[in-house]
Order: structure tokens, then sequence, then C-alpha cells
């Protein structure tokens, strides 16, 4: 069905356009999305200006922007098990217990480190502004093809958010033995990983083509959604 409609109109918040965003990704397919959640970071149109908008739709009276996307596999016993493509991020983390675990990580097969720390997100530019702000990792402007690889809560000072090219390969081992540690795609897909799985992201072949209807600066949506420098 998706190849053979012109558009995707998604109602929700930043989550379910986040599910519609890899629904088209593959078929190239836009997407419009129209805030009926509480941030709607990612959205276009709000519900009272929804009239307005689908118009300037219909009359062609828009653009397309382009977003990267990242591909997980994880790797059990040198066999792939499991694959996802994701707009935000790829998630490794660990579960309730308070326990630290050990993440060897590697790009393009050359050891970065192996962190003790509760999890590790390998984040797009457009997932800059989600779980890897508020772990401490930077915001990146979206239209940068790039990667950042983001420890969560690191008990180590040398361990901070570090920024490598898209066209990278992230190899993430799980050492830890003991407690549940999970793998999510933008905070949706998820599995269960065991010691010594081996969790590979690339950039994804596809992109995400987002309806626009005007000229977005990036940094007064920055500020209208998250309050950015607003005096209490």
């Amino acid at each position: 069905m998706l190849r053979n409609i012109e558009c995707l109109l998604v109602f929700g918040g930043d989550g379910t356009i986040l599910n519609g965003a890899r629904l088209v990704a593959e078929s190239g397919v836009p997407l419009l999305g129209i805030n009926l959640g509480h941030l709607g970071f990612l959205s276009e149109i709000d519900i009272p200006d929804i009239e307005q908008g689908l118009e300037s739709v219909l009359n062609n009276h828009f653009y397309i922007e382009e977003r990267m996307m990242i591909e997980a596999a994880v790797l059990r016993d040198g066999k792939e098990i499991e694959r996802a493509t994701g707009l935000n991020d790829a998630v490794i983390t660990k579960g309730a217990f308070a326990r630290l675990i050990f993440l060897e990580t590697r790009v393009n097969g050359e050891q970065v480190s192996t962190y003790p720390t509760d999890g590790l997100i390998v984040a797009t530019p457009t997932g800059s502004t989600a779980y890897s702000l508020s772990a401490g990792g930077p915001v990146v402007t979206p239209e940068l093809d790039l990667m950042l690889l983001t420890p969560i809560c690191p008990h180590a000072l040398w361990a901070r958010p570090i920024v490598i090219s898209s066209g990278c390969e992230v190899e993430v081992e799980l050492l830890s033995e003991k407690g549940e540690v999970m793998l999510t795609i933008d905070g949706q897909h998820g599995l269960k990983l065991i010691k010594n799985d081996v969790v590979k992201i690339t950039r994804s072949p596809y992109k995400v083509r987002f309806i626009r209807l005007k000229t977005r600066s990036f940094f007064r949506v920055l500020k209208q959604k998250l309050r950015e420098g607003e005096r209490p």
C-alpha cells in the first residue's frame, strides 16, 4: 500500500511520527506530521493550522527535507539474528538493577573504549535532541551526516560523547553476563541482548522525507519546543 500513496499523514506525537518514518523510509514516500502530542518536535502542523496546511500540500506549496537514518544489526555467535532501522537512535542499556554493564566499542574495527556504563546511545542528528541530549550529548543541526556516541552515566571521567562520520561502522560488544540488557531502536523496537552479542550500527541506505510548508529555523524550533534560553 505504501508504494501506491503520494504522502503519509501522521496524526500524533513524535513517537507516532518515528513509527511512521520507519514505515515509509524504504518506499521514499514523504511524510507530513500533524501534532496531537505534547512536544511535537518532528511535526510540521499543529491542529489550529491543519486546514491551511493541508491546502498548501494540495497546491504543491511545500518542500522536502531529508533526514538520515541508522541501521542496527545484532550478531550472536557470528550470525545475524535481528536487523532494524531507526530515525533517532539505537540504544544499548541495562535493566532495572543498579549495576554497571561493560560495552566494548569499536569504530571501523578500531577500539574506542570499553565503557563501564549504564548504556550507550548511537544517535543521528535528528536523535541529538532526544535521549542523547538528556544524557549530555551535543545538539546537532539535522542536515548534517554524522553519528553521535553518547555514554549513559559512564563510571569514568574520560568517557565523553564522540561525533563520528556517518560512513563509519560502529560495533558494540556486550561483555557483561549478569543483568538484563536491551537494544532499543527509537525507543520502540527492542531486543534482549546476552553476553558476547555484537551490535553493528551503520548509516541506513534510506532517508526519511519530511514535507515542510515553510522555511524552518532549527534554532527557533529548538527554542519553542525545548524552551531553550527562556528566562524563568
